[in-house]
C-alpha cells in the first residue's frame, strides 16, 4: 500500500522545501503537495509530522568498525602511535568480548541518530550476521591488511573466503564490498591483486589514507614513531609502499579514502580527480591527535563516525555537532548544509545506491527530526544549522517504506 508522509520541511537535492509531502512505497514514487498526491494515489496512506518537523532521506554513515565494539577505555587515546601500540595488545581480547549484544548496541545507536544506511570495516568477519540481521543498509567491506610477503598468499585466500561468505548473502540490503587497509599495511602484491578483484567484479572499495603524523613520515622518510613499531612487531625497517605508488594503485578507480589529516593538496587534487571521496572522522582524528582534514579541498566530502575503537559514540549526529564546532575557518549555516549534504547527497553519490536522497526511483528511507521552533527562511542554511544543533535522536525512522522501532 502506498504512503504519504507530510511535514513542515522535506529536504531535497539540498534545499528545504516548505509543506511538501512525499509518496512512496518500497521506493519514492513522487513528490509534491498531500493534496496532488492524494490525486496520484487517492487510498494511500498519510502521516502528517506536526510542528516544525523535517523529513530528511536516512543518513549514511560510510565508516565504522563494529568489531572493535567492545571497547570502551581499553585502548589508549590522546596520541595515534599509542593508540595503535594498545590496538596491538588488546585486539584478542577484544574480539573475545565482542557478543552479539554488544553489535546490535552499537548498530542501534547509529539507528536511532538517523542513520539508515551504515559501512561496516570487516577484518575478521565476526560482525557479519550481525550486518546482515541489521535493520538498516550495509555496505560490508571486507577488508584486507598484511604487509609480510610471506603471508600475501594466506592473507589473499583469507579475503577471497571472506568476500564470498558475503556474497552468498547479497540483497538490496546488503551489499558486499571491499577495503584496503593503510599504505603501511598492505603488501603491493596484495593491494594489486584485491583492486583487480574490485575492478572485475565492480565492487565498492574504501581504505584509509595518511591518518596519522607517523604514517606519513613513515612513508616518506622510513622513519619516526613508525619505525620502532614496525621492527618490534614486525621485524622490518622499510615501508612496503610510498604513498605515491600507493594512490596510483587506485588510479581510475573510484574510491572512499578515509581521513586524509595528513595528505598534501596535490594528492587531494588526485583523489577529487579520480572521482573518489573522503571520508571525514572527526571525533577520531581529535581523540587521537591526528590533525584536521582540510574540507574546503574535497571535491566529495562524506563524514564517519569510525569505530568505538577511537570514538565515544556510533551518533551521526554527534559527529556533525563535532564537525560543526572544529571546523572554525567555515561560516556555521554554511558549514552546517555542507556536513548534512556530506551524510546524504554525498555519501549517494559516493556509494552508487538509491539512498541519500528524496528523488523519484530512490528507497523509501527516511529519517524525520523536529526542530524547536519555526524557521522563516528556508534557504540560508539556518534549518541545517538548527538540525545540527538541536537534533539528538530521530523521532520516526523509515526503511523500504517500512516504519521501524528503536
Amino acid at each position: 500500500m502506498a504512503k504519504i508522509l507530510e511535514a513542515k520541511y522535506l529536504f531535497v537535492e539540498g534545499s528545504y522545501l516548505k509543506d511538501k509531502a512525499v509518496l512512496f512505497d518500497k521506493k519514492i514514487i513522487a513528490i509534491n503537495s498531500k493534496k496532488n498526491l492524494l490525486k496520484i494515489s487517492p487510498n494511500a496512506k498519510v502521516t502528517n509530522f506536526s510542528g516544525n518537523s523535517v523529513i530528511y532521506p536516512g543518513f549514511i554513515n560510510p565508516h565504522t568498525h563494529l568489531e572493535f565494539s567492545a571497547n570502551s577505555a581499553t585502548l589508549k587515546y590522546g596520541s595515534f602511535i599509542e593508540w595503535l601500540y594498545s590496538v596491538f595488545e588488546n585486539r584478542d581480547t577484544l574480539v573475545k568480548e565482542l557478543t552479539k549484544e554488544k553489535l546490535n548496541s552499537a548498530i542501534s545507536q547509529m539507528l536511532k541518530s538517523g542513520v539508515t544506511t551504515f559501512g561496516a570495516i570487516s577484518s575478521f568477519g565476526a560482525d557479519l550476521e550481525a550486518c546482515k540481521n541489521a535493520p538498516q543498509r550495509v555496505v560490508y567491506f571486507n577488508e584486507v591488511i598484511g604487509s609480510s610477503p610471506a603471508m600475501v598468499d594466506a592473507l589473499f585466500n583469507d579475503f577471497k573466503m571472506r568476500l564470498k561468505e558475503s556474497q552468498d548473502i547479497a540483497d538490496d540490503k546488503f551489499y558486499p564490498a571491499v577495503a584496503i587497509h593503510s599504505p603501511y599495511s598492505v603488501h603491493p602484491i596484495l593491494l594489486r591483486e584485491v583492486i583487480k578483484i574490485v575492478k572485475e567484479q565492480n565492487l565498492m572499495l574504501t581504505a584509509h589514507f595518511l591518518e596519522s603524523k607517523a604514517e606519513r613520515e613513515w612513508l616518506e622518510e622510513a622513519k619516526g614513531d613508525f619505525k620502532e613499531l614496525f621492527e618490534n612487531f614486525f621485524k622490518t625497517s622499510s615501508p612496503v609502499n610510498s604513498i605515491e605508488g600507493f594512490l596510483s594503485a587506485f588510479k581510475e578507480q573510484k574510491t572512499l579514502f578515509t581521513h586524509c589529516t595528513q595528505a598534501k593538496k596535490e594528492e587531494i587534487e588526485q583523489i577529487n580527480s579520480s572521482n573518489s571521496s573522503v571520508i571525514h572522522c572527526p571525533r577520531s582524528n581529535r581523540l587521537l591527535n591526528c590533525g584536521k582534514l582540510d574540507i574546503n579541498s574535497v571535491k566529495n566530502l562524506l563524514l564517519g563516525t569510525d569505530g568505538l575503537s577511537s570514538n565515544y559514540s556510533l551518533s551521526i549526529l554527534d559527529e556533525l555537532k563535532s564537525a560543526l564546532i572544529m571546523h572554525t575557518e567555515i561560516e556555521p549555516k554554511e558549514l552546517a548544509l555542507n556536513l548534512i549534504n556530506a551524510v546524504t547527497t554525498n555519501a549517494s553519490k559516493a556509494l552508487d545506491i538509491k539512498v541519500g536522497k528524496i528523488e523519484k526511483e530512490y528507497f523509501a528511507d527516511f529519517a524525520i527530526f523536529t526542530l524547536p521552533d519555526d524557521l522563516a527562511n528556508t534557504s540560508d542554511g539556518s534549518i541545517a544549522l538548527q538540525s545540527i544543533i538541536n537534533c539528538n535522536q530521530a523521532d520516526a525512522i523509515f526503511i523500504d517504506g517500512e516504519r521501524v522501532n528503536f
